[in-house]
C-alpha cells in the first residue's frame, strides 16, 4: 500500500465522512512543502554504526558571553568532536513549566536560550532531533487563551469533560487530577490534563488539530530536524471507557504522520516516546501481524523508524545490583525489529526518571521493589501513579544514573567509575542506536539544590552547567567526572568505526556465565564480528568460551578494541579473566584472513 492510500485509510478510520476533505487539505500541505523544500526529497532516513545521539537541554551549558545554544555548540565542537554525530535538543521553545515540556509557542525558540539561527548553525555539524510535544500545550499558550475566549477554531482544540464522568478506567501516569478547572468567557469548564494542570491535552478527534500538527512537523523539517520525537504519543486519543493509552487511534495518528513524512520529507524519521511495557512499546514500529510467514523483514514499516527502549534502564540497574545477567540476557534474546528501516533507541539515562513499568513481566515485583529501595538508599526519590482503584504505585525512579548504580555513602572511586562505564558499554553494544544523556558523559551526581529549587522530583537529574567551571573540572585528570568523560568518549570513538555495531547488524546473546554479559555482534556482510564481554560484578570473573559458537572458523588471535591488545586463542577456546566491571570488545579477523 502506498503512502497516499495509507493516509486515506487511517483518516477514514479516525474521521469517517470528513476524511475526503481532510485528505485534500493534507495533500495541499504536502505539495506546498515540496515546492518550497525540494531538497527534503533527495535523501532517505538511514542509520549506521556511526550514529550516536546526545540527549541534552538546549540551555545545558551557560557562559556569560554566548547564547546557551552557542555554548552548547562550543562544548560539543571543542570537547566531543566526532564522538557523537546527533544531538537531541530537548524542548527549546517558550515554556511555562516542566523544563520545556509545557510549550507556549511550538514555532519559537525561547529567547533566553537562543535563536533559530543558533539551531541552524548547530545543524551544520550535527544531525538534530526535535521534540514534537503534541499531546498537550501550555495553559499560557495563545491556543488555550483563545479557547477560553471561545474563539474559533481554538474553542474546539481541547477536551471539555463533565467532572461527574466516570474516568476510573483511564490509565494515570501521575497522581494529579485528570481534569482541571479553568475560567472561560462562558464560565468554569473542566479540561483534560494528563500530566499537570499547566499542560492541557489537545483534542485529536478534531481533524483541525491533526492538520495543525502536520504543518508543525514540516516546519520542524524546514528548520533542520532530521528526527522528530513524538512525546507522550500514546496518550493522544481519548475514548471514555478505555485506558486512553495506546489506543488504535493513537497508532493511526503515528501512521498518518509517518506517511506524510515519507511523501514530503523522507530524509526525516520519527521516534516514539511511549513509557509502557515492552510488548506495547514495540507496536509503534507498526503491526507486524501481517508479516507472518515472510522469509525476511520487509524494507519499511508504517509507523516509527525508532522506538525508545524503555525496558533497558531498569533491567541494567537490576543486573548490576543483583550481580546476575539472567533477566537481561533472557530479554535481549527476544529482541527483534519487524522492518529493515527500524531500530531501537537504546538508553539507560534521560531527562526523565527511570521508569519501572517497562520492567513489569521481565523481573519480579520483589525485584522491582529492590530497585525502589536501592534508589531511596542512594539518595534518590520515587514518583507514583494513580491506579484505577484509587491506590498508588511506583511509576519511576528519580535519581542520576551514576548514583543509582553507586552508593554515595560507600564511595570507591575506581570501582564506581568502572561500574558506571560497564553499564554504558552494555548499552553501546546492543543492536540499535545509543542515546547518551548529557549527564552520563560526566557521571553527574544527584542535584539536591535543583530539587530544592523546583520541588519536582525529576529536577534531581536535570542540573545545568556553568561551562567554564565544567571545563575546569575536566582539566583535572584525577577528577571522577574527567575519568568518566574520557573513558566514555573512547568507547564512542571505537564503536563508530566497527560495522558490527551497525544498528541492524546481527546480535547473538550467550548465557554461559551468570556474572558476565556476553553478546556477539556481526556486520551485515558478516565480515566483521565483535564479541562484547562485560563483568557486572565487583569480583574478578573467569570466562571460557568455545569460539566455534562465534564463527565456523578457527582463530589464533583476536584483538581487544578497547585496550588494543592481541589475545591468544588456544584450539578455538577463549579463556579470559575479567577484572571487576571490566569490558572487552573482541574483534576477530575477517573470513579471508582466518588462519
Amino acid at each position: 500500500m502506498g503512502e497516499t492510500d495509507r493516509i486515506r485509510e487511517q483518516l477514514e478510520f479516525l474521521y469517517g465522512a470528513q476524511s475526503k476533505h481532510i485528505w485534500l487539505e493534507i495533500n495541499q500541505i504536502i505539495n506546498e512543502f515540496q515546492g518550497i523544500n525540494p531538497e527534503s526529497l533527495l535523501d532517505k532516513f538511514e542509520l549506521t554504526e556511526k550514529d550516536a545521539i546526545l540527549i541534552t537541554y538546549a540551555d545545558q551549558f551557560h557562559t556569560p558571553t554566548q547564547s546557551h545554544l552557542r555554548s552548547l555548540e562550543n562544548f560539543l565542537a571543542n570537547n566531543l568532536g566526532e564522538a557523537i554525530n546527533w544531538v537531541h535538543l530537548l524542548p527549546f521553545f517558550p515554556s511555562s513549566s516542566d523544563d520545556g515540556f509545557s510549550v507556549i509557542d511550538y514555532r519559537a525558540v525561547n529567547p533566553q536560550i537562543g535563536t533559530w539561527d543558533d539551531i541552524h548553525l548547530l545543524s551544520k555539524k550535527y544531525s538534530l532531533m526535535f521534540d514534537a510535544v503534541v499531546n498537550h500545550i501550555s495553559r499560557e499558550s495563545n491556543w488555550f487563551k483563545e479557547f477560553q475566549k471561545g474563539v474559533w477554531p481554538y474553542r474546539d482544540y481541547f477536551i471539555e469533560m463533565d467532572p461527574s464522568t466516570d474516568l476510573s478506567s483511564i490509565f494515570r501516569p501521575r497522581t494529579v487530577p485528570l481534569l482541571s478547572p479553568v475560567d472561560t468567557d462562558e464560565g468554569k469548564k473542566y479540561v483534560w490534563t494528563t500530566f499537570s494542570d499547566d499542560q492541557i491535552d489537545l483534542d485529536f478527534s478534531n481533524p483541525l488539530v491533526l492538520l495543525e500538527i502536520i504543518r508543525l512537523m514540516l516546519f520542524y523539517v524546514e528548520n533542520h530536524a532530521r528526527l522528530i520525537r513524538l512525546d507522550a504519543i500514546g496518550y493522544v486519543w481519548k475514548t471514555i471507557g478505555t485506558t486512553c493509552l495506546n489506543l488504535p487511534q493513537a497508532h493511526s495518528i503515528v501512521k498518518i504522520l509517518r506517511a506524510v513524512m515519507d511523501l514530503a520529507a523522507p530524509n526525516t524519521g520519527l521516534i516514539t516516546e511511549t513509557n509502557v511495557p515492552h510488548e506495547e512499546n514495540i507496536k509503534y514500529f507498526g503491526d507486524p501481524s501481517n508479516l507472518k510467514g515472510s522469509p525476511e523483514r520487509p524494507p519499511s514499516g508504517d509507523e516509527a523508524q525508532m522506538v525508545y527502549q524503555f525496558s533497558l534502564a531498569p533491567l541494567v540497574l537490576h543486573t548490576f545490583h543483583s550481580g546476575d545477567v539472567t533477566a537481561l540476557v533472557q530479554w535481549v534474546r527476544t529482541l527483534s525489529v519487524p522492518y529493515q528501516d527500524t531500530a531501537f533507541f537504546n538508553f539507560i539515562a534521560s531527562h526523565d526518571g527511570i521508569g519501572v513499568m517497562p520492567a513489569k513481566g521481565l523481573i519480579s515485583d520483589q525485584q522491582i521493589q529492590a530497585l525502589v529501595n536501592r534508589t531511596l538508599l542512594h539518595g534518590g526519590q520515587v514518583s507514583y501513579k494513580t491506579n484505577s482503584d484509587g491506590t498508588k504505585s511506583v511509576y519511576e525512579l528519580n535519581i542520576t544514573l551514576f548514583d543509582a548504580l553507586n552508593n554515595p555513602q560507600d564511595a570507591n572511586q575506581e570501582l564506581d567509575v568502572r561500574r558506571f562505564i560497564a553499564s554504558q558499554a552494555i548499552m553501546l553494544s546492543l543492536a540499535g542506536v545509543p542515546g547518551i544523556y548529557v549527564h552520563s558523559l560526566f557521571g553527574s551526581r544527584n542535584c539536591y539544590s535543583c530539587l530544592e529549587q523546583t520541588r519536582r522530583s525529576r529536577s534531581i537529574n536535570r542540573e545545568k552547567f556553568n561551562l567554564d567551571a565544567l571545563l575546569n573540572d575536566l582539566s583535572n585528570p584525577d577528577n571522577i567526572h574527567t575519568k568518566i568523560f574520557y573513558l566514555y568518549k573512547q568507547l564512542l570513538l571505537i564503536r563508530q568505526k566497527q560495522p558490527a555495531f551497525h544498528p541492524a547488524a546481527g546480535q547473538k546473546i550467550f548465557d554461559n556465565h551468570a556474572n558476565i554479559f556476553m553478546l556477539l555482534r556481526s556486520s551485515l556482510d558478516n565480515t566483521s564480528r565483535v564479541l562484547c564481554l562485560v563483568n557486572i560484578t565487583s569480583q574478578t570473573q573467569q570466562v571460557k568460551l568455545d569460539l566455534t559458537k562465534v564463527a565456523e572458523h578457527n582463530f589464533r588471535t583476536c584483538t581487544d578494541l578497547i585496550s588494543n591488545q592481541s589475545i591468544a586463542i588456544n584450539q578455538s577456546q577463549l579463556q579470559l579473566a575479567l577484572k571487576p566491571y571490566q569490558t572487552y570488545w573482541l574483534s576477530f579477523p575477517q573470513k579471508d584472513t582466518v588462519l
